[in-house]
């Protein structure tokens, strides 16, 4: 009698060994640690798309020419628009390297001088910092969606489609909920939004420039900064529409699908009566 006891409370114990580990296949494992992969998961997703959008726009030959353009700067700084793509390439290869100070020669009126002086060289030291963590966020959170994603098909193959197509989908809507609070913010008031985003990003007022002696505010106006916001927000919203818009037509199709079995079953029941 005993040794059936134990027998039946063996098994028990599997059977909720077995209920649980398909609970965290499931994604619904709810414990202390089986939440908190996935929700950096769906964290890791608008972490992913906005550094990657600003990457991107950091790296975007045509960004930068647009609004050498759009506001004149050949005329206002008396560098010429082939000079002024040539700086603008000289600024890029400077963030993408590990090369210091920033040296950037180009003719101004046609005489060739340095364009950048101590303050403005020091600022961008500073720039490329920011930039680079801004690279490092990119890869990490790009790695970690790719090495979640892959756990997931190797655990639970393709039933890891419909948990992965709703944390895409969440992690779509969490980014456009940033991003609409952030719209209403800009909206207000960009530059003080502009301003105390500086404040908080460097430890020093280097960024406090002139653009009556600093080419650095010059090249690069105000203006030119709320259209690169602009630039990336367009980016980072179509990725997340697409992310939102993909996970819930999927999710959506496998409801349809699961409506169709329930149906036929009834259908079924029907006949046999």
């Amino acid at each position: 009698m005993l040794h059936n006891q134990a027998g039946a409370n063996l098994d028990s114990t599997g059977r909720r060994m077995i209920r649980g580990l398909d609970r965290w296949e499931n994604g619904e494992h709810m414990g202390r640690v089986g939440w908190l992969p996935w929700s950096l998961f769906i964290i890791a997703v608008p972490l992913f798309l906005i550094t990657a959008s600003v990457t991107w726009a950091f790296n975007s030959p045509g960004l930068y020419n647009d609004g050498f353009e759009k506001y004149s700067i050949s005329r206002i700084s008396g560098i010429t628009e082939t000079d002024l793509r040539q700086v603008g390439a000289d600024i890029r290869g400077y963030i993408n390297s590990g090369d210091e100070p920033l040296s950037v020669r180009t003719r101004i009126l046609g005489e060739e001088t340095d364009l950048f002086n101590d303050r403005e060289v020091a600022h961008m030291k500073d720039v490329k910092r920011l930039v680079w963590g801004v690279y490092i966020l990119a890869l990490v959170s790009a790695a970690y969606l790719a090495i979640m994603t892959v756990i997931g098909f190797v655990r639970q193959r393709g039933r890891f489609i419909e948990p992965l197509a709703r944390r895409a989908m969440f992690g779509g809507g969490l980014t456009l909920a940033l991003l609409a609070v952030f719209g209403i913010a800009a909206m207000s008031d960009f530059d003080s939004l502009f301003v105390k985003f500086h404040e908080l990003s460097f430890a020093n007022d280097f960024w406090k420039l002139d653009p009556r002696t600093d080419y650095l505010v010059r090249i690069f106006p105000d203006g030119f900064w709320l259209d690169a916001t602009v630039w990336v927000a367009v980016r980072t919203i179509t990725g997340a529409v697409a992310l939102t818009v993909a996970g819930s037509a999927y999710l959506v199709y496998r409801r349809y699908l699961g409506w169709q079995r329930e149906m036929k079953g009834l259908e079924s029941a029907g006949d046999l009566n």
